[in-house]
């Protein structure tokens, strides 16, 4: 057994459940450490979080009496009134400063009409690449409202099964049938290309200040900050984004695509531990339509 001191980054949190004595948490330009598991961890940021929105609104409500006291036109350049005059510009400095909490992302599947009953059949299908076998004698079939987790190490084939699924590669032998009415979302493990110049709206919109979403328009910056992103970071060049606001921009944006069949490889990739919960949360209510 390691005795030494580890200091680790992860999302993964089962990982940090079985390894972690304590949690330090960057926040909004913060350190700040909790002693204990992540389970405990969990219930203190929650608290600290009630505080923090107990202490902005007394923090608030005392600006706003300052801010009617300049506005009523007393003398406050009078030497007994300067210090007051003084908190109160500190004070608007603070309130300046503030990073307020993002909030939680919320996700939401535009669905396409159903599909058929069948969404794909195979029979005895085989593929292999350079003499190396990644499919053999494969049969399955996928119906209308199945979770499929496609499981197995690196390299042997998974995604070259997908591709093969979609029709991205032709198989060598055997039988592929692709169900009727099917709209497909892919989000593909390496990832769709972001323009790395553009900002985060232009990415998903274009130009555009409105983005469909589930029939309705909704402005690009509202349903942005349902992916965490706050108006000032939208316009921000994706070249500067981390790789887990790059990867909730990209679901941004496959969720925006009308579809029947969501295929993730390998979506937890860099997704910070909110984001990955509510992903979670969002596959398991879809259900047959």
């Amino acid at each position: 057994m390691f005795k030494g001191t580890i200091i680790f980054i992860s999302h993964d949190r089962s990982f940090i459940r079985n390894m972690a004595t304590r949690i330090v948490d960057l926040d909004r330009g913060k350190l700040v450490t909790y002693p204990g598991n992540y389970d405990q961890y969990l219930l203190d940021k929650e608290e600290a979080l009630r505080v923090e929105e107990l202490q902005n609104a007394e923090f608030d409500r005392k600006l706003a009496q300052e801010e009617v006291w300049i506005r009523q036109g007393i003398k406050a350049r009078r030497t007994r009134n300067e210090g007051r005059v003084r908190a109160l510009k500190a004070m608007r400095r603070e309130r300046g400063e503030r990073r307020e909490v993002m909030g939680s992302a919320k996700m939401q599947v535009e669905e396409a009409a159903r599909s058929g009953k069948i969404v794909f059949e195979m029979e005895n299908v085989n593929y292999q690449v350079d003499g190396k076998v990644l499919v053999k004698d494969f049969t399955a079939q996928i119906q209308r409202g199945d979770k499929i987790a496609l499981i197995g190490p690196n390299g042997c084939g998974k995604t070259t099964l997908l591709k093969l699924m979609l029709g991205q590669l032709q198989a060598d032998s055997g039988r592929i049938h692709v169900g009727t009415k099917l709209e497909v979302a892919y989000f593909d493990q390496h990832r769709a290309e972001l323009d790395p110049d553009k900002t985060v709206m232009d990415n998903l919109a274009e130009g555009k200040q409105e983005v469909m979403v589930n029939g309705k328009p909704r402005h690009v910056l509202g349903y942005l900050q349902d992916f965490m992103f706050h108006p000032k970071r939208a316009m921000t060049p994706v070249r500067a984004l981390s790789g887990g606001e790059r990867n909730r921009l990209l679901l941004a944006r496959l969720f925006l695509k009308p579809s029947n069949l969501l295929i993730l490889d390998e979506p937890t990739n860099d997704l910070d531990v909110e984001t990955l919960e509510l992903l979670e949360e969002l596959v398991d209510v879809i259900r047959e339509p």
